[in-house]
């Protein structure tokens, strides 16, 4: 699962892409699962987290890891933004914020997204 987790770049800034369009919860949890050993090689707070959700499924085992996977992360992030999550129950999305004490701006779009993230 971690051909779903690349580097792209935008205006000389690098963005950790997490791609989870079209994945079943269990690929969603796998992928969230690896995620800490891209993210913690970098400089804390330095991180820029584009999570594409487009298409994707969880249910409560899924949003648990996610929710683990955003604490142990937060450090190292200094901004994330989400596409596709909308379409979640609006009960996960508020449960792994609250849990990770950390924004994550849901986007209709992968370009909007990558814009919010790099402003300065």
């Amino acid at each position: 699962m971690t051909e779903r987790i690349r580097v792209i770049h935008e205006k000389k800034k690098e963005i950790l892409l997490v791609d989870l369009s079209n994945c079943r919860p269990s690929e969603v949890e796998a992928v969230a699962r690896v995620l800490p050993s891209h993210v913690t090689t970098r400089a804390r707070g330095s991180v820029l987290l584009l999570v594409d959700f487009s298409g994707a499924s969880v249910d409560e085992e899924t949003v648990r890891t996610i929710k683990e996977t955003a604490v142990f992360d937060k450090p190292y992030i200094k901004k994330s933004a989400w596409i596709g999550a909308k379409n979640f129950p609006y009960k996960f999305y508020t449960e792994i914020t609250r849990f990770a004490r950390r924004e994550m701006p849901t986007f209709d779009s992968r370009e909007e997204a990558v814009e919010w993230l790099v402003r300065d």
